[in-house]
């Protein structure tokens, strides 16, 4: 079996040759969230690749900032919600694999169509709280880009969640500093997101560098031992735009602008193949 780093190489190949094949997409958050999605997916998360949309029984994850499909698919792909072939098809027309993930195509793996930024908290709260009618002790987690907290329905979710006592949700942050037209400093800027959670009543946990392994593991275990104690909990997560590709790293140009064909032979020179390209 490949090791979470192995896979996390794997996945980000799939990211760069996806975008590259079709000349559009969002290869910057992808890269920048490839751990969290591996760690998530590959050893934290309970979940079945059979998929039921209702997701009674086990753990269930929304992708809010929708706009980072190809982690997603890749990551859905690599643990067994549909062939790992299909990933070619990416953004093509009449594929399941839209460049931000619909339902109507009934893709296992997306409960949600993510494309306008700041509602999958508000989905997830919901979806929370249907587990805790359902006496269902399983965790709903989702994932946010940092500049989405400029969102206002962000802020109307957070305030519900710690209102209703949701403990039974993860949400994190891809605190990367980053989106499409600057850095997050400059469009507007998010100041100390940790005071502002713990203010609004959330449980928050940090993590310093969100592109290593190990530390993103550790936070995610340690979000699901503090469900159930009344609080909403939100992991905050430093992480490098473009992570793993070393021209593509911080920049906000590379949120969405696909590789032409020597930077993607640059890319995938820094990056081996663990699992084989689909």
């Amino acid at each position: 079996m490949a090791s979470l780093t192995e896979t996390a190489s794997q996945i980000r190949r799939d990211i760069v040759r996806m975008v590259h094949a079709v000349q559009s997409g969002h290869p910057g958050g992808s890269l920048g969230c490839t751990e969290y999605m591996t760690a998530l997916y590959f050893d934290v998360m309970k979940h079945d690749p059979a998929f039921r949309m209702d997701g009674i029984g086990e753990d269930i994850f929304f992708l809010s900032n929708g706009h980072i499909s190809p982690v997603l698919y890749s990551v859905l792909a690599r643990s067994g919600y549909f062939p790992i072939s299909e990933l070619a098809t990416f953004r093509k027309l009449n594929t399941r694999l839209q460049g931000h993930p619909t339902t109507h195509e009934h893709l296992p793996g997306v409960r949600i169509a993510s494309g306008s930024l700041g509602q999958g908290m508000s989905v997830a709260i919901g979806a929370a709280l249907a587990k805790k009618m359902n006496n269902d002790p399983s965790t709903v987690f989702t994932l946010h880009g940092d500049g989405e907290l400029q969102e206002g329905q962000i802020w109307e979710a957070v305030l519900s969640a710690a209102h209703h006592k949701v403990d039974n949700l993860i949400c994190t942050v891809d605190w990367n500093g980053q989106q499409i037209d600057g850095p997050t400093s400059k469009v507007i800027g998010l100041g100390d997101l940790k005071v502002k959670f713990e203010a609004f009543g959330w449980k928050t946990i940090d993590v310093a560098d969100g592109n290593d392994m190990d530390q993103v593991i550790t936070a995610l275990r340690t979000a699901k031992s503090l469900t159930g104690n009344a609080q909403p909990i939100m992991i905050l997560m430093k992480t490098q735009m473009g992570a793993g590709v070393d021209f593509m790293e911080g920049s906000h140009e590379w949120h969405g602008i696909a590789p032409n064909d020597d930077q993607l032979a640059k890319a995938l020179a820094q990056l081996p193949e663990t699992l084989g390209d689909y």
